[in-house]
């Protein structure tokens, strides 16, 4: 979405930095902050550990897991099944969900590979969406 929208305002008021002054792709990893790196590293530690059942019933913590190993045992849903079916898209029949589970991961790994070839593009042109004809250096010339 930088491509076509940026917000408006500042990204660090002590750096005296806009968010309109941060570039797309690889170049705004050394434009950030490391306060802001910091707090994005923060939030998905916040994310990770609330979402873990670490309280126990009777109030203890469970950081060793051994509860969550027993939960785990006695659950039978395959990994990634919590019970939400979404309209028109779940089945019962065993041979349509593999096969829709089996697009999943392919899509997945196609998506990885997409922006793993972006980031590729980014190093060397300096844009995910940009023209060869800048990367000079190509020893296929």
């Amino acid at each position: 979405t930088q491509q076509l929208i940026r917000f408006p305002g500042y990204l660090s008021f002590s750096n005296n930095l806009k968010f309109s002054d941060v570039p797309t792709g690889l170049g705004a990893i050394s434009k950030v902050p490391a306060a802001g790196w910091f707090q994005i590293a923060l939030y998905a530690l916040y994310c990770e550990g609330t979402t873990q059942n670490w309280v126990l019933p009777d109030g203890d913590l469970d950081l060793d897991g051994q509860y969550m190993k027993k939960m785990d045992a006695a659950d039978k849903r395959i990994p990634g099944d919590y019970g939400w079916k979404p309209p028109l898209l779940a089945t019962d029949d065993p041979e349509t969900k593999k096969r829709r589970l089996n697009a999943e991961i392919a899509n997945g790994r196609l998506a990885m590979m997409a922006i793993i070839g972006m980031f590729f593009q980014d190093g060397l042109t300096g844009s995910a969406w940009g023209d060869w004809a800048l990367y000079t250096a190509s020893p296929l010339r």
